[in-house]
């Protein structure tokens, strides 16, 4: 079965998000937890001793190596660059120092995360949409290409089946839900360990009985809930309750991030992607009813031509309407301020308020519509970025020639028009 893999591709910045928030504090006190001068524990349940060994050997400057190799990779997953790669060497650093001490992150749930990031990292078409690859590409519309579903599947029954396990641990594990009353337990612990400190604890603290009963509701709805995530007709309601019920979670009990930066969004996974993509398809209707900005480029260069498709990558919600101003027989018909010399020398955007901005500044205009740029908004309106920003725009496209030697301008039109106006040309 095929589907679109727009889904995979929000996971896929969960997934980031997880496995950052659990490495990065424990690489920021390399001394303490990774160098020869640490404390060690080793996961041998988890790991061969052969492994483990290996590992053990490992001098401090390989460590501080798989540092930098887990910090590259991890911003290239992030951002979606080369995102199946950098994947696979963001796994290895994170397998690489779980078996050299898993004092700090050896937890049932890293190994719940390390999975999921192997199943999340076995494709690389989670980097279809929000991702570097996809700007790349130059595919506005890659998020709707079919692709396999079987890797979705699979982090679905992932989820499906942690939930279970942790309902059968309940019964079949020490402090049995069934026979005895570990929720009680639960509200006499010190409140430095497993349990905050929230409304009604006290209360819960002294009703033994009704802790008896909130634990075998909550065995229970932790056997149904997977159920209902498979049955599109209680698909949206139980999904809603499982992100509700990690949120309780999260507010009751010290529990790993794990529980609220990546359950929540796999248990989305069981939303139909053709209902994110129709969703996204509906937001660009209204965009275009209300009136999108108009960006004329020059459609004679094959540099300038990628650079539209790249853009338009970025415009989920279709702001612009890309236009060649070679196309439009009278260019000042579209704003008296516009001439071929102009749209020749730089891009222009006319916004739908009648707003004309060229080059950088209209690069800057469009970062505040386009969502997957709002994060370089402050670096653009930055006090002198604007000088800084239009003599960088200035020098490159003066220069776009220089890219022939790429397949970006195959026509070879940068150099023909470069030195008929106004020796610059659009990007």
């Amino acid at each position: 079965m095929e589907r679109p893999s727009i889904s995979l591709s929000l996971f896929r910045l969960a997934v980031a998000i997880t496995v950052g928030c659990h490495m990065i504090p424990s690489l920021l006190e390399l001394e303490d937890n990774y160098l020869f001068t640490a404390f060690k524990e080793k996961n041998g349940s988890f790991f061969p001793i052969w492994a483990l060994r290996l590992v053990e050997q490992s001098p401090d400057w390989l460590v501080r190596w798989f540092v930098w190799l887990f910090g590259a990779s991890w911003c290239c997953f992030l951002i979606g660059f080369k995102s199946q790669l950098s994947g696979i060497l963001m796994g290895a650093a994170c397998y690489y120092f779980y078996a050299l001490n898993s004092l700090h992150i050896g937890t049932l749930s890293f190994d719940i995360l390390l999975v999921t990031l192997s199943l999340i990292y076995a494709t690389g078409y989670h980097g279809d949409w929000l991702s570097v690859d996809s700007v790349l590409r130059g595919d506005p519309l890659a998020y709707q290409r079919l692709r396999p579903f079987f890797i979705q599947r699979l982090l679905q029954l992932q989820i499906a089946w942690t939930f279970w396990y942790t309902a059968l641990s309940k019964i079949a594990a020490g402090g049995n839900w069934l026979t005895d009353n570990p929720y009680y337990y639960l509200m006499h612990y010190p409140v430095i360990g497993v349990v905050r400190e929230f409304p009604f604890r006290e209360f819960l603290g002294q009703h033994p009985t009704f802790c008896y009963s909130l634990g075998l509701l909550l065995l229970g709805f932790e056997l149904t809930l997977p159920l209902l995530w498979f049955v599109r007709k209680t698909r949206t309601v139980s999904v809603a309750l499982g992100i509700a019920f990690q949120i309780m979670l999260l507010a009751t009990l010290h529990v790993p991030t794990i529980f609220f930066f990546l359950f929540p969004p796999q248990m989305l996974l069981f939303v139909e992607p053709e209902r994110l993509v129709a969703w996204l398809e509906a937001r660009r209707a209204r965009t275009a009813a209300r009136g999108c900005a108009t960006l004329l480029y020059d459609g004679r260069c094959g540099f300038c031509l990628v650079s539209v498709k790249r853009l338009l990558v970025l415009d989920c919600f279709g702001y612009l309407e890309p236009i060649d101003f070679h196309s439009v027989a009278d260019v000042a018909s579209l704003h008296a301020e516009l001439t071929p010399e102009k749209c020749r020398s730089r891009m222009q955007l006319i916004e739908p308020t009648g707003r004309l901005s060229e080059g950088f500044a209209a690069f800057r205009r469009m970062s505040l519509r386009l969502p997957l740029l709002f994060s370089f908004i402050p670096l653009l309106y930055f006090p002198g970025a604007g000088w800084v920003g239009t003599r960088v725009y200035d020098w490159v496209a003066r220069r776009r020639f220089v890219f022939h030697s790429s397949a970006l301008c195959e026509t070879n039109q940068c150099g023909v028009t470069l030195g008929e106006a106004d020796s610059s040309s659009n990007t």
